[in-house]
């Protein structure tokens, strides 16, 4: 990013001045909460997806967020904590979709030969000749 007055005025500022900027219109000052914070974010994130890709999703979509909802933080407690807050959550919403997806370990794979034949499957249904009887059974007695 070309140094202009702006960002060199950004770069010093706290998270707070850079906050109020953004709300203000100054999307530039939200890149810079951005750099200042992303590798503790990403540190958060993959602590807890434990996957580099899985992380830096995580944190896009923690950025994004905040980016979005901006207006609702109160600052009843630092940025930094608000967003840690926000990476937490979407680091555990990325672990609740991952699960739902099952992984399969190569020594569980069956061979070609077995995959070919269909599982048995009981029938917990009546024999076709035990319904038949039962019927002759209920037409002669009636």
């Amino acid at each position: 990013m070309p140094s202009t007055p702006m960002t060199r005025m950004f770069r010093e500022e706290s998270d707070s001045t850079l906050v109020a900027a953004t709300k203000n219109g100054e999307s530039q000052a939200f890149e810079f909460l951005v750099k200042r914070h992303e590798a503790k974010t990403f540190s958060v994130a993959f602590r807890i997806t434990r996957n580099r890709e899985d992380a830096q999703d995580v944190v896009q979509q923690a950025f994004h967020k905040a980016f979005m909802h901006l207006d609702r933080f109160q600052e009843k407690s630092s940025f930094s904590t608000w967003l840690t807050r926000i990476v937490i959550n979407e680091g555990l919403m990325c672990l609740r979709k991952n699960r739902s997806r099952r992984e399969i370990s190569l020594d569980d794979v069956k061979s070609e030969s077995e995959e070919l034949v269909p599982p048995e499957i009981p029938d917990r249904a009546k024999d076709p000749a035990e319904i038949y009887e039962q019927r002759e059974n209920e037409r002669v007695l009636c």
